[in-house]
């Protein structure tokens, strides 16, 4: 009897927990891309600073800011490996079927991933063995494997939207793969710059709320101020950016993935003059409850040049089966509400720190922008996630667009739920680490002196400094 009930709890369905797995590990992941991408263009920023003015403070942040890339790199290799052996273990079929065109951009990734690795310890072990100029520009390779190698992983997730590069047989199995096609799929240049853009934008909000929490706490000294005005600008530079890119993006969804915008834009039935819905739902017959319409708006933001005469295709129009159900209609939609709601706050604070800069010569004084500058790195995150979840759900059933279904690609293994469960705990081991060693490095500097003799960059060693007091004493 024991037996025959192990047996129930065992056999479930393993789609959703294989869903749920990939889609935790993930939004887990996604928190430090931002972090590789950006944080070495910002220490960039501070080490050129540094060495161009003379600027002690701007060296320090340089130093310190590239020991805490290191931590985050190195978290960021833990998980991201984690998801690269899921594909195995969560959708085999998907990987049996297609590993060979989904591969290929992966294989570029890891090139650009080795390499980023190598030049991140170069850069760390060059503070104090390298000429300033000559330790500068061995940091540039970072920046650009980091931006390359997520471009890479992009690829390969734009490739399951717009999947190209391949020739199929009668049986629909992969005989050929051109890896350029694959690469450069339709939905990849729009998709990779918007993540690209989009890690410029969090990173930069989320080291700029740190130094702003600092500021706020009455930090506001030269090193504060530094790291802030950094980061925020980065930022700043990038918000306005990603609008644009953005809405390239969901006016390429309108064109290649009606399905897909119709979720987005929750419209069940096809039509001119679609209103634009602030919040709302499908109810169970899969008609529009509640929100607030802003009548036309959904169809000219489709296509200005024909305005709200423009015609958005609705759900109706896909068979049911080929489309996201009205739940996830409903997440899809909310996501898309909340990362525009937030990117738009966002791009208003950034308004806000121009303004200030363009009439002031300097950064905005008032406390409420730095404690929206505070909240700005939390909701920069929670806006990429939504971002994501408007990629990913408003896809189903599709994991490969048209071609493959998500349920045609799990595991058959019913026990997947166990593993999911160990990746939970694990990971959630894996941030409490990373958070407590973060702050841990971030006090012991606060503690410590502002920059000793024996810690100056681009200064000599503690056993230069030994040596050279030994051959005095030897001389005298």
């Amino acid at each position: 009897m024991v037996s025959d009930a192990l047996a129930v709890v065992l056999a479930v369905d393993p789609v959703p927990w294989a869903r749920a797995q990939m889609a935790f590990t993930l939004a887990f992941h996604i928190i430090l891309v931002p972090l590789g991408v950006s944080w070495s263009v910002m220490t960039l920023i501070a080490n050129y600073h540094g060495i161009k003015h003379k600027d002690r403070d701007a060296m320090l942040l340089a130093q310190r800011w590239s020991k805490y890339m290191a931590v985050t790199f190195a978290v960021g290799a833990v998980t991201g490996t984690v998801l690269s052996f899921e594909f195995g273990l969560l959708w085999p079929k998907f990987m049996g079927q297609w590993g060979a065109a989904f591969g290929v951009p992966f294989a570029f990734e890891g090139i650009f991933f080795f390499a980023e690795a190598v030049f991140i310890s170069i850069y760390i072990f060059g503070w104090r063995r390298l000429k300033p100029w000559a330790h500068f520009w061995s940091g540039v390779p970072i920046a650009v494997a980091g931006i390359f190698g997520s471009i890479s992983v992009v690829s390969a997730n734009a490739w399951m939207n717009s999947p190209q590069g391949v020739t199929l047989d009668s049986s629909g199995n992969v005989t050929d793969v051109d890896p350029m096609g694959v690469i450069f799929n339709d939905a990849m240049p729009l998709m990779a710059a918007h993540m690209v853009v989009a890690a410029y934008l969090v990173g930069g909000f989320m080291v700029a709320s740190v130094y702003a929490v600092g500021m706020l706490k009455g930090r506001t000294d030269h090193y504060h101020r530094t790291g802030f005005i950094i980061a925020f600008t980065v930022a700043a530079i990038a918000t306005p950016v990603q609008m644009g890119v953005g809405d390239g993006l969901a006016r390429w969804v309108y064109n290649n993935q009606p399905t897909k915008f119709a979720a987005i834009e929750m419209v069940p039935k096809t039509s001119d003059d679609v209103p634009e819905v602030l919040l709302g739902h499908l109810n169970s017959e899969g008609e529009v409850e509640g929100g607030i319409p802003i009548p036309g708006l959904a169809s000219w933001l489709s296509d200005p040049s024909s305005g709200t005469s423009t015609v958005v295709q609705g759900l109706e129009e896909t068979p049911a089966d080929e489309r996201p159900t009205n739940h996830e209609v409903n997440v899809v939609h909310l996501a898309w509400d909340v990362m525009v709601g937030i990117g738009t706050l966002l791009f208003l604070l950034t308004l806000w720190w121009w303004a200030a800069w363009l009439f002031r010569r300097d950064m905005p004084q008032s406390k409420w922008f730095l404690r929206a500058a505070a909240a700005s790195g939390v909701l920069g995150v929670i806006c990429m996630e939504a971002g994501w979840t408007v990629s990913e759900i408003g896809r189903q059933p599709w994991i490969v667009y048209e071609k493959m279904k998500v349920e045609e690609a799990a595991t058959a293994n019913t026990g997947i739920w166990v593993t999911f469960i160990g990746v939970v705990l694990l990971y959630v081991g894996l941030g409490v680490t990373t958070v407590l060693v973060l702050r841990m490095m971030s006090r012991r500097y606060r503690e410590g002196s502002r920059v000793t003799e024996g810690d100056v960059p681009y200064g000599p060693s503690e056993q230069e400094v030994s040596s050279g007091a030994d051959d005095r004493t030897a001389l005298r």
